[in-house]
Parts: structure tokens; sequence; C-alpha cells
């Protein structure tokens, strides 16, 4: 019985200076870590999200995919990677990734799920709008976080497809307003909906 692939991509540009070591780094051991423990079936390291895309798309096509998982940054209602953002913008069928997301689509099902481990990417008005849309566009459960995250990670939010998100809009913002938010809460063991880079599920009730 094929109960799905859990995959993870993340930014693998992410290094510091000459080469020196960066968040990309972390990203490598952690997914390194999470395959051991066999809570991935495969990762790939990525440098654009055309790149991202095809490898979801193409890696065991024979099989379903049940988690997609993303390690990089984010800020309010996007993923980046390399600089490159993939927001609400990419569901439009002008788009230039929106044919890729198109080849991938079919593999995913409606007990699938998209986890953007990236900080603020749920955050703020635009966060809770790209929350529902992606959802809807997809047919699947998406989660993603309000706070910066890093080891600990804060304001951790699911959403399935038909579902308004019920977050707070200004939950993470340390300044601005949820319509034109400027500065992010570190996360803390105090705030909302908390875990570890450890988990790797999205608990029920989140």
């Amino acid at each position: 019985m094929d109960t799905g692939l859990r995959l993870m991509i993340y930014d693998r540009t992410c290094t510091g200076p000459w080469g020196r070591p960066g968040l990309s780094h972390s990203w490598w051991l952690g997914a390194h870590f999470y395959r051991v423990t066999t809570r991935f079936d495969a990762t790939c390291g990525v440098a654009n999200w055309s790149e991202a895309l095809d490898w979801l798309a193409r890696f065991r096509p024979e099989h379903s995919i049940s988690e997609i998982q993303f390690w990089g940054h984010g800020k309010w209602g996007q993923a980046n990677v390399c600089g490159e953002i993939l927001g609400i913008e990419a569901l439009d069928p002008k788009h230039p990734l929106h044919e890729k997301m198109r080849a991938l689509r079919p593999r995913l099902s409606e007990h699938s799920l998209w986890w953007f481990r990236t900080c603020e990417t749920f955050g703020a008005n635009a966060g809770r709008s790209f929350a529902q849309a992606w959802t809807q566009w997809w047919r699947c459960r998406a989660a993603g976080h309000t706070y910066i995250i890093g080891p600990i990670q804060s304001g951790l939010h699911g959403l399935s497809p038909g579902e308004r998100p019920l977050w707070p809009a200004d939950e993470g913002l340390l300044e601005g307003t949820a319509a034109s938010p400027t500065k992010a809460r570190h996360s803390s063991f105090r705030a909302p909906h908390t875990i570890t880079c450890l988990h790797s599920r999205v608990p029920r009730d989140y």
C-alpha cells in the first residue's frame, strides 16, 4: 500500500562569506538527522523554486506524496529560496512557476501536507491570505509559522481546504500592524503553538 512519501527541500545557497558555515549547513545537518531517523524519505538542497518543484514532481513518481517540508527563509505570505519569492502570486496561471506546480499537484491528496518551516510565512494579513489560498489551490492541508523561528519554532498553525484562518492576524508581530507588518518576534517557549526543531509532526490541535 502506498502511504506517500515524506519529502523535504531546503535552501542550499544560504552560506557565509567564502563558503563559511551558514543556515544552509544547519538545514543540511537537520535533513541528514531526519533521514537517519527515518522521518523523511528523501531530502534535496535547492538553489531556486524551479529546481525544487522539478525535484518534487519527478522524485520516485510512482508514489504519492504525503508531506512536503520546506526549510528556508520566509516573510509574511511568502517563502524564499536565494531571494526568489514563492507567494500567492504563483497561483496565477501566468506566473512562471505555475506550470511546475500543476505538474506536482496530482501527486498530493487531501490528506497531504505542505509545511513551511520558515519565519513568519503564516503571519499578518498576508500570511493568513496566503495560507487560505494555498490550501484551496493544492486541495491539501498546509502549515506555517507566525514568528521568527530557529531551534525553537513558535506560532505554528495548520489549515485545511475550505477553512478560514483562526489565529490572530497580529500574532508574532513586534512592530507594525497586521496590514503593514515591519518586524516579527522571535520564538520562545512562552509563545503560542511552540515546538522545537526536533518535532517532525504538526500537533493535531494546531
